[in-house]
């Protein structure tokens, strides 16, 4: 199959081009570098030392492996750019990471708000319009997110909800409630998605991703120059990975709030199952359908007290501390969402384990020398906008 892979310097790109390429399949790539220039502009890195641009990575994947990756440096924005990666490579799927990532990075202003939405809705209708007019009969894998949903005080669905109303009834787009400007941009992105299937007969699957959380695949084990990054800041890191570099480092665990803040959690690994089965189990013309991305559900504090007890094991000793929640969201809550879709399909979990995290521990060991200590705290807050007010 031919695969374009967009966003394929990042986290979950590069790593998903190095898995679906050693399974035989013909993989491009695309990326802009955002992710480096907001580390840049921000002071912060990859705890793990990445090669210097995405050619050199597909250079170094082929002296190993044999394989070729191709690659296109470029912006998604950039219309003339996506129509010409569409005509040239004819994909047969699109797997589309290719956006900015950063729920607290949008919320730092209206500058980095507005650049957020821009970007991230302008080049997914760009995406949509090339495989209208170009690949009609492609399949888009979008990365979507489990926070477009919010925290309901109803179980989560997949996607989809069937609604009782004054004695009818239909089935209807689940209800969004997005905790920041990032999430919103996500939530555009799908209903402008789901409009295409409908108008144009496009056929999409968007995964509505939990947090993801891991370093190692297959193929980054293969040579230290595959490793994929690895974030652990305030604005890239998850929460899992920043407890455990704060743990090797010897540093208390900061929880958000009261901790209690619920979501579903998979390892990297999962990821590209869960990617590798929406691509071979394609939709019909026409069809858009939501997976609920993610394996294992837990809280913070849940998070926290796993990670304590994993270093204790590992002879660190580390306590959890909570610390102002720089977020606007509910600490305590309801939260229970549906994910069968891709187990019925055949996803084979593998779940968060004491042994799983050590083996996080070892790597962040090995590269600790690299933690940038204070670009670990949270500096952006929701409340940044009222507080300025305020002082005016």
């Amino acid at each position: 199959m031919r695969i374009l892979i967009l966003g394929g310097d990042g986290y979950l790109g590069w790593a998903t081009a190095m898995y679906l390429s050693r399974r035989g399949h013909e993989i491009h790539t695309v990326d802009n570098y955002l992710r480096r220039r907001m580390h840049e502009e921000n002071g912060t890195d990859s705890l793990t030392p990445i090669l210097e641009s995405l050619p050199a990575r597909a250079r170094a994947w082929k002296e190993v492996t044999g394989l070729e990756i191709g690659v296109t440096e470029g912006d998604l924005t950039d219309w003339e750019l996506v129509q010409r990666v569409f005509e040239e490579f004819q994909p047969e799927a699109i797997v589309h990471y290719g956006e900015m990532p950063s729920a607290p990075y949008s919320m730092i202003d209206r500058d980095h708000a507005v650049f957020t939405q821009t970007n991230n809705v302008v080049n997914t209708l760009n995406v949509l319009f090339a495989m209208a007019e170009i690949t009609p009969e492609a399949h888009l894998v979008k990365l979507g997110t489990m926070g477009e949903y919010g925290t309901p005080n109803i179980d989560i669905e997949e996607g989809f909800i069937e609604i009782h109303h004054n004695g009818r009834s239909d089935v209807l787009p689940f209800p969004k409630m997005p905790g920041s400007f990032y999430h919103l941009s996500k939530v555009h992105d799908s209903h402008n998605i789901h409009f295409a299937c409908r108008i144009w007969g496009l056929r999409a699957t968007d995964l509505n991703q939990g947090v993801v959380y891991g370093i190692e695949t297959e193929e980054t084990k293969l040579d230290e120059r595959l490793v994929t990054r690895f974030d652990y800041d305030e604005l890239f890191g998850t929460a899992l990975n920043r407890f455990c570099v704060q743990a090797v480092i010897g540093h208390p665990l900061t929880a958000y709030g009261k901790g209690g803040q619920t979501r579903g959690y998979l390892n990297i690994v999962d990821t590209l199952q869960c990617v590798e089965l929406a691509l071979l189990n394609p939709p019909a013309e026409g069809e858009y359908r939501v997976f609920n991305q993610f394996t294992e559900q837990f809280s913070i504090n849940e998070l926290a007290e796993l990670v304590r007890q994993a270093a204790l094991h590992h002879g660190l000793k580390v306590e959890p501390v909570h610390v102002e929640n720089p977020r606007v969201e509910a600490e305590e809550h309801y939260y229970n969402a549906k994910h069968t879709k891709l187990l019925d399909l055949g996803l084979k979990p593998h779940l968060l384990s004491e042994t799983l995290i050590e083996s996080m521990f070892a790597t962040i060991e090995r590269y600790k020398d690299r933690v940038i200590v204070d670009r670990i705290a949270p500096r952006t807050s929701w409340r940044g906008v009222l507080r300025s007010r305020v002082r005016r």
